[in-house]
């Protein structure tokens, strides 16, 4: 694993490669701590680096979806809630219980709540999207004052580069 820190519109965020995949996209004073990986140079750079420009190109308004190849590690649950996070289009919002029907077991908000939390490759999956059952913007490891910037944002409500 290897780390580096790139400065963004919504603060530094720690970003986490992981045998030539991208492991984590982390906010400062995020929600849990990134996991520990050395900061420097490897074989792994070529994915920070199209991450840096990828994320760059989001806040700007000229992304809307990522291509990296991705390797977050969580359990079997973890990774269907993260996968389907990857579904939501861009701009748009869904519920937890929503996300808990398309993973398969529609009783299990509370578990998706707590995958959605863990989920760490901030932004690019897009964990910001799953809002609460009422509307209301819930929990987000970022804080919810990112949460809201990253959603006006892609409402075209902000632009922050």
């Amino acid at each position: 694993m290897i780390r580096t820190t790139h400065d963004s519109p919504v603060g530094p965020l720690t970003l986490i490669a992981d045998q030539g995949r991208l492991a984590g996209v982390f906010f400062e004073n995020h929600r849990y701590d990134p996991p520990a990986a050395p900061v420097g140079k490897s074989a792994a750079e070529p994915v920070l680096d199209a991450a840096r420009k990828q994320l760059d190109a989001y806040f700007a308004g000229r992304r809307r979806t990522f291509d990296l190849p991705l390797g977050a590690k969580g359990t079997a649950f973890q990774t269907r809630v993260w996968k389907a996070l990857l579904d939501i289009p861009f701009g748009e919002t869904v519920t937890y219980g929503a996300i808990a029907a398309e993973v398969g077991n529609a009783a299990a908000v509370r578990a998706v709540g707590g995958a959605v939390g863990r989920n760490p490759i901030s932004i690019i999956v897009p964990c910001h999207r799953v809002i609460g059952a009422d509307g209301t913007l819930t929990g987000f490891g970022g804080g919810l004052e990112r949460k809201r910037t990253l959603l006006a944002l892609e409402r075209g409500e902000a632009r922050l580069l």
